[in-house]
């Protein structure tokens, strides 16, 4: 399922942390997108979290052969010693702009708080060979994080209008540094490229061609999302 011998490009992420860059990590590319397309209309709009699209969750041997690749570089990279939690999905991101919520309108991170201590990671698997439906941008919150929690707050509960309004925000999917965050990084998309990443990162897809997105798993912004949890040394 995945190249055994895969050795990642590290990429520093400006303002803290690492992304984790694995070109061409499964042995049979084709074969995933061709199941993911069989599988199309078990696909289904997110139902614990804000994905603007539609996903199909993995079974857990999937999960186990990724984690099985990328633990020794979790370990040498995030000082990971045991994973505790974890997960994977085929992911499809399908909303036009005018559809977005606030919080979709803004870049985001995978947990926002985990009182147990462990480290969240995050992985993309870009399984598209069409570039410009996009890759993967990083940012850094200018904001201190009192305004910056009372930012993401009001993005989840107030009304559309209001939270554009109140923070002088467009609806759309977010490419580019605002009043609130910088972009940092930018990583391209590349067919078979995973890119690994601290899932506390401000981060969004690189959305720049909405009009490209389709609902085929064969055309359009096909991904496999991976999300874990682990302590550290």
């Amino acid at each position: 399922m995945f190249r055994p011998d895969i050795v990642p490009q590290v990429l520093p992420i400006p303002g803290g942390g690492l992304c984790l860059v694995f070109d061409d990590i499964l042995l049979e590319p084709e074969r995933w997108r061709s199941r993911a397309a069989e599988f199309g209309a078990q696909f289904e709009p997110p139902q614990h979290n804000a994905y603007p699209g539609r996903e199909l969750r993995l079974p857990d041997t999937v999960t186990a052969a990724l984690l099985g690749t990328l633990s020794p570089w979790l370990q040498h990279h995030f000082g990971i010693v045991r994973i505790v939690d974890g997960y994977c999905r085929l992911s499809m991101v399908t909303l036009a702009p005018e559809q977005l919520t606030p919080a979709q309108s803004l870049c985001h991170r995978d947990r926002l708080h985990d009182p147990s201590g462990k480290l969240p990671l995050a992985s993309v698997l870009y399984l598209f060979d069409d570039p410009p439906l996009g890759g993967t941008h990083f940012f850094r919150p200018l904001l201190e994080k009192a305004p910056l929690m009372q930012l993401l707050i009001d993005s989840n509960r107030m009304e559309a209008e209001a939270f554009f309004q109140h923070y002088r925000l467009s609806r759309g999917y977010m490419t580019d540094s605002n009043a609130y965050f910088e972009k940092v990084l930018t990583v391209p998309a590349r067919y078979n490229r995973m890119i690994v990443y601290p899932g506390m990162n401000f981060h969004s897809g690189d959305i720049g061609r909405p009009d490209a997105l389709t609902e085929d798993p064969l055309t359009g912004r096909l991904t496999f999302n991976g999300f874990f949890a682990g302590t550290m040394a």
